[in-house]
Parts: C-alpha cells; sequence; structure tokens
C-alpha cells in the first residue's frame, strides 16, 4: 500500500477525531464554567458534590471513564446498547472528563482576580451578573489561555482513546493498516496527522491570545 492511500484512509478517520475534539471543547468548556461555580459555590453540600466530581474525574483514567459510560447503561439500567451508542459514549465521556479540568483552571483565574474589581464595580451600579460576565470573565479567559491551551492540545492526543470502544477514529484505523501491511509507516503518518492537528490549535490559541493583549 502506498503512502498517497495510507494518507487518504487516515484522513477518512480524521474526521471522527476532529469531530471528538470539537463537541468535547463545545460542551466541556460552559459546563467547565458551571462547575467551578459550584466548586466555589458557598453552600456545603454544592461545594461538597462538586469537589468530589472534580476529584473522580481527574483522579480515575479516562480510559476507564469510556468503558463506564458506555457499559452503565446496560448493567446498571438494563438498557439494550447499539452500535450507534458508541460515538455518543465517547463524547460524554470526554465532555464529563474535560470538565473537571476546566472546572479548576476557570476556578484558579477567577480567584485570582482582586477584590477591589468587585467592589468598584459595586459602586458604579453593576449587578454582580453584570459585575461577572462583563468586567470579571473577559479578564478571567486571557489569565486562563495557557492552561486552556495545553488541555487543548493534551485533548488532540486523547482522541486516540476512542479505540477503547472501537470508534473508528484515526490512531484506530491507522492500527488497523499497520496490522494488514506488517508496517509502521501507518502509525508515523498518524503521528504526523496529530502533530499538524497540534500545530494547528497551538497557532490558533496563540492568535486568540494575541487579540486579548488589550486586557493588558
Amino acid at each position: 500500500m502506498g503512502i498517497t492511500t495510507i494518507f487518504l484512509q487516515l484522513a477518512k478517520g480524521m474526521g471522527t477525531t476532529v469531530g471528538i475534539f470539537v463537541l468535547t471543547l463545545l460542551f466541556s468548556l460552559p459546563l467547565g464554567l458551571i462547575l467551578s461555580f459550584g466548586r466555589m459555590s458557598k453552600r456545603g453540600v454544592v461545594k461538597g458534590l462538586s469537589k468530589f466530581y472534580i476529584s473522580v474525574m481527574r483522579g480515575t483514567p479516562l480510559m476507564l471513564q469510556l468503558i463506564v459510560v458506555y457499559f452503565a447503561p446496560y448493567y446498571v439500567f438494563g438498557i439494550r446498547i447499539s452500535s450507534g451508542y458508541r460515538f455518543t459514549a465517547v463524547i460524554l465521556a470526554f465532555v464529563l472528563n474535560y470538565a473537571a479540568y476546566f472546572a479548576e483552571i476557570y476556578r484558579s483565574g477567577i480567584e485570582s482576580m482582586p477584590a477591589g474589581q468587585y467592589e468598584a464595580a459595586k459602586v458604579l451600579g453593576y449587578s454582580k451578573g453584570q459585575t461577572f460576565f462583563k468586567i470579571i470573565l473577559p479578564q478571567v479567559m486571557k489569565r486562563i489561555l495557557p492552561p486552556v491551551t495545553n488541555e487543548t492540545i493534551t485533548l488532540v492526543k486523547d482522541t486516540s482513546l476512542a479505540f477503547v470502544l472501537a470508534e473508528a477514529e484515526m490512531f484506530t484505523i491507522a492500527k488497523q493498516i499497520a496490522a494488514k501491511e506488517t508496517s509502521v509507516m501507518p502509525l508515523m503518518a498518524a503521528g504526523v496527522f496529530y502533530y499538524i492537528f497540534n500545530l494547528a490549535v497551538a497557532f490558533g490559541m496563540e492568535y486568540i491570545e494575541k487579540k486579548m493583549n488589550y486586557y493588558r
């Protein structure tokens, strides 16, 4: 099998990889913000539950979480699992996992803001909601961009874990071709894809960071 054919086959799996990446970010970023509110809540029960959830999701392997999310409906509720549920389970597990990491990033950013800004906003007549979304959050987003970028780059590589549920993303296809052709070339080609993908992500995040330099 020629290198061109290998790249064309991997490109099909790349679509699934990109889908996992985009959908995970789309849902985990807002969910992480909600979790960070719970983590900082003054209500003991809400704070405790949020802290426990974050601890479990960060303290157990994503691979294990994928298996649990996929098989739990059958073993816990007796619901039959269809093959179409694989991709949904992958997205659900990734979102639940990454939301926990983003929650801690949000929390660190929010808690780093000087208390004087809240007081000044109150004097100017801003409500708590207006203060957070118009004054605090834009500055927080600027501060947390570097750690968010790191997690985003890690997400690109973690998409390969979808193979646990036999989801045909790029790494799974690369392994299948490598086994069929008894060659390491498909795996090397997959590595090139991941590297280019990460370069594009890093470039995009750097561009966003430069655009937000006016907060300095």
